[in-house]
């Protein structure tokens, strides 16, 4: 005579029989589906032993119980898991740039009659791996190494990026790639305001 089998749909029946307990008498079968549904449903499996005489030696059936026991276990940790890594995603980030008050730029450049202001508007604080905000500067320029890469956005005025290549002049509507690495200066002739975009977000160290 065949024994049964028990299967995840078979679970799932008991469970919407409201049935909290299983019994596999001996020869069952249960998939490794069908447990995994019996403790997503809250149904205790119990195995019957053979109660004849030597057909399960006491070091199978500590096996067993232990094998359940870890399944147990491991289920556990799994689901508390997967609530404890999952990644906050970040949420969408709202700045108003026409009311923005920009403070002096916070590094030593030694032009203070550029008056250069900057301001990070997006951070890794934001859950972004970018960082992005506002600089201005008045007729000038000055030195800088970039330890990122960096795109520049011309809002105003005439950014000068300047290499040992050469100058790179943007104009309003313009864009500016510098690669990490970059020993540039900063200027304009008269004045400038631009948007910047740096990899990684933490571009200041």
């Amino acid at each position: 005579m065949a024994k049964k089998c028990y299967t995840a749909q078979d679970v799932r029946s008991l469970a919407d029989q409201k049935v909290l307990e299983l019994k596999l008498s001996p020869g069952e079968l249960i998939t490794p589906l069908a447990r995994d549904a019996a403790r997503e449903l809250g149904i205790k499996i119990i195995e019957v032993e053979k109660e004849q005489p030597g057909s399960q030696t006491r070091a199978e059936v500590v096996s067993s119980s232990l094998e359940e026991q870890v399944r147990q276990i491991v289920g556990k940790l799994l689901e508390k898991g997967d609530n404890s890594v999952t990644p906050k995603r970040a949420s969408v980030v709202h700045v108003d740039g026409r009311s923005l008050v920009m403070p002096p730029f916070s590094f030593e450049i030694n032009r203070p009659e550029m008056d250069v202001r900057l301001e990070d508007v997006i951070t890794a604080q934001h859950g972004s791996p970018m960082a992005a905000g506002f600089m201005t500067l008045h007729k000038g320029s000055f030195p800088w190494t970039l330890t990122y890469d960096e795109i520049e956005f011309v809002i105003e005025g005439e950014l000068h990026i300047t290499t040992d290549q050469g100058t790179v002049v943007g104009k309003p509507g313009d864009i500016i790639f510098i690669p990490k690495g970059t020993k540039i200066s900063f200027g304009t002739p008269q004045w400038a305001k631009f948007l910047y975009v740096t990899y990684p977000a933490e571009w200041a160290g």
